[in-house]
């Protein structure tokens, strides 16, 4: 999935740690939020409470439910419990592990976090947060220290008892260490909010919640605190408040429809459209600009979310499993029968307190509205996430361009520039120019060239951090699959709306010079058909020994294409990898060459599977005719056919050299 970002430049502070902590937390458990919702459909509709006993479905024994028999055991003890309990942790555990350190971390965080799993009786997601990183880093960093160091032959039998080995060492830590730790932990935050609910106090949870949320810090607490802890509750209760604390779109809505009748200019005629992206799509984020434009608005935010979270305690309201994304429709999926008047009433009453103070605060207010402040409060939201989505991009499309301006100079980024960013350039460049902006130029740096005079940055998703930092005040569009990615198609409809329609424009961008695909860049000695699957690393280091053996390297290039792996994938999609050397590593560079190996079988690559391994080493401009010429062939099914049933070297390099490069 691409994402799409206005980035400034990482600044310091207790905020901006907490926030990324917050989204530490939250991107371990968002790629899960399915399995929540299974959970929470199994327990809605199987337990013995559940929405088909309330239906009466199957009380009658002739019933077709009653005569499948089980739904009871299956629910209540086959899968309920275990699920939770073991499945829904070990995912997060997995996540959190591989987030570290890719496949092989999340294996490793995934037994580590069974560890604390066994030595509780409670759901332990606070658990797997702590041991699945843990056990990604520490993985990553053992593995640092024998790299390099081990004997062709014997590296899967090492990093699989490694592996093993350290696994144990952490589920052990987890059993005997941690999970007393983090059992006493979570009786004690366990009591704090059932203190705050015996004293009628939970209502002003709201007060640290509304301005985490207009500032990002929600995370930290909704999937660090709230989804843990309201799971558990759950478990136990068969619903939990806690997923309505943050979740509930009420408040927001209020706002939202108290800036459609009482705001003015841009923020008035914005508002209709985002209130239904807002309580509909499940999207909070697109009202904190509206509350970042006038910061008293928070007020308002108080309001509603203190009356939403006072109703649902009143009528003993709960989910019984997370709502995400905080979307109405999902809301009223996980709402128990008995809570249904509840959840309702604290919709309306949540939105028409904060629609109530938030039409009060703008009647009154007297300062002159400037028609681009939506606008900059817009930016400054980006600024504290870091991102933005393209839903609160499209609250001020219109405006955001004239403020801007238009795209006139594109950069795709990588680490060492020679590989992925050429191919994704050439690929992006015949986009964005079939759609008539040949004004707009498309080339490919190695980050630490970058300069902070582009418009628009394009990186791969592990790097767009480090890209940022070079080029704050560009756009920053992250992608995983550089061959075939659908941020291509938002970027060329960005600069549509940036530039103006398309069509012709003053003079063509410039294609890069150099040799074609003939001469010594890849000959038929560097070419290998047929070859045997194996893993990931040795397809690496078989590409760079033809790059070896075709006197293009040092030796040491070998290692710096592994250290460019570990750094971020080399997968380009389409059943490609490109592995190169990094940056640091142009040195070891004695020509221009690439190599190719095609693996009928395929190889694994972190998950994906890649048929094509070009190996690229690259000392100027002389590769990117033929990364071009690449690019255009995978994007091309007849052309990757013609590639899969090649019966020679020589064939192999005449279909890449068979047509000039887009």
């Amino acid at each position: 999935m691409a994402t799409m970002t206005s980035q400034a430049a990482p600044q310091g502070g207790v905020r901006v740690r907490v926030q990324r902590f917050g989204t530490f937390l939250s991107n371990m458990v968002m790629p899960n939020i399915g399995a929540f919702i299974a959970w929470g459909l199994i327990t809605a509709l199987f337990i013995e409470v559940g929405w088909l006993a309330e239906l009466g479905i199957g009380d009658d024994p002739g019933s077709w439910v009653a005569e499948i028999g089980g739904w009871g055991e299956f629910a209540g003890g086959g899968i309920v419990g275990p699920m939770i309990t073991y499945l829904l942790p070990v995912l997060i555990g997995y996540t959190g592990g591989r987030m570290v350190y890719e496949t092989r971390g999340g294996v490793v965080g995934a037994i580590a976090t069974f560890g604390v799993i066994a030595g509780t009786e409670i759901p332990m997601f606070m658990g797997a947060m702590i041991m699945g990183p843990l056990g990604g880093w520490t993985m990553k960093n053992i593995d640092a220290i024998w790299d390099g160091k081990i004997r062709p032959g014997f590296e899967m039998l090492v990093n699989n008892f490694s592996a093993g080995i350290w696994g144990m060492l952490l589920a052990t830590f987890g059993f005997f260490g941690m999970s007393p730790i983090l059992t006493r932990i979570s009786d004690e935050a366990g009591d704090g909010v059932g203190w705050l609910v015996d004293h009628d106090l939970l209502p002003f949870t709201s007060l640290l919640i509304e301005p985490a949320k207009v500032l990002f810090l929600n995370n930290a607490i909704n999937h660090g605190v709230l989804t843990p802890l309201g799971s558990t509750e759950a478990l136990e209760q068969g619903k939990s408040v806690l997923f309505l604390l943050e979740a509930n779109p009420a408040a927001g809505l209020g706002l939202l429809l108290a800036y459609s009748i009482f705001g003015k200019g841009l923020a008035k005629a914005s508002a209709p459209g985002a209130a239904i992206i807002h309580f509909f799509g499940g999207i909070h984020e697109i009202y904190f600009p509206y509350v970042l434009m006038k910061p008293k608005l928070i007020l308002a935010m108080f309001a509603g979310g203190m009356t939403q979270i006072f109703i649902n305690v009143l009528f003993d309201s709960g989910l019984r499993a997370p709502a995400a994304p905080g979307s109405v429709i999902a809301v009223y999926a996980q709402t128990p029968g008995d809570s249904v008047v509840g959840v309702t009433l604290s919709i309306i009453g949540g939105a028409a307190a904060s629609f109530v103070v938030a039409a009060f605060l703008l009647k009154t207010d007297k300062t002159v509205e400037a028609e681009d402040e939506l606008v900059g409060a817009t930016q400054r939201m980006e600024a504290m996430k870091g991102r933005s989505s393209i839903a609160s991009s499209a609250l001020v499309a219109g405006a955001a361009s004239a403020a801007t301006g238009p795209i006139r100079s594109i950069v795709f980024a990588c680490d060492a520039g020679m590989g992925s960013s050429a191919m994704g350039a050439s690929v992006l460049r015949k986009k964005v120019h079939g759609a008539g902006f040949t004004d707009v130029t498309v080339v490919n740096k190695a980050i630490a060239n970058l300069t902070d005079d582009h418009d628009l940055v394009v990186s791969h998703q592990d790097l767009t951090e480090r890209a940022a930092l070079r080029s704050g005040s560009a756009v920053h569009v992250s992608v995983e699959n550089f061959m075939d990615s659908p941020a291509y198609d938002e970027i060329v409809e960005l600069v549509r709306q940036r530039n103006g329609g398309g069509g012709p424009a003053p003079a063509a961008a410039p294609e890069p010079t150099g040799s074609p695909v003939g001469g010594d860049l890849l000959s038929p000695d560097s070419v290998v058909l047929g070859a045997v699957s194996t893993s990931r690393d040795d397809a690496i280091t078989r590409a760079g020994e033809l790059l070896i053996a075709a006197e293009a390297v040092d030796a040491s290039y070998v290692a710096a294409m592994h250290e460019r792996e570990r750094s971020v994938s080399t997968f380009m999609g389409n059943g490609l990898a490109l592995p190169h050397g990094t940056n640091e590593a142009k040195p070891s560079i004695r020509r221009t060459a690439v190599s190719f190996v095609r693996y009928d079988d395929g190889v694994d690559w972190n998950g994906k599977q890649v048929k094509f391994v070009v190996g690229v080493a690259a000392r100027g401009d002389d590769h990117l005719k033929l990364l071009a010429r690449i690019a255009e062939i995978f994007v091309d099914k007849e052309q990757v056919a013609r590639l899969e049933a090649a019966t020679s070297p020589d064939e192999v390099v005449a279909i890449l050299g068979a047509a000039q490069p887009a």
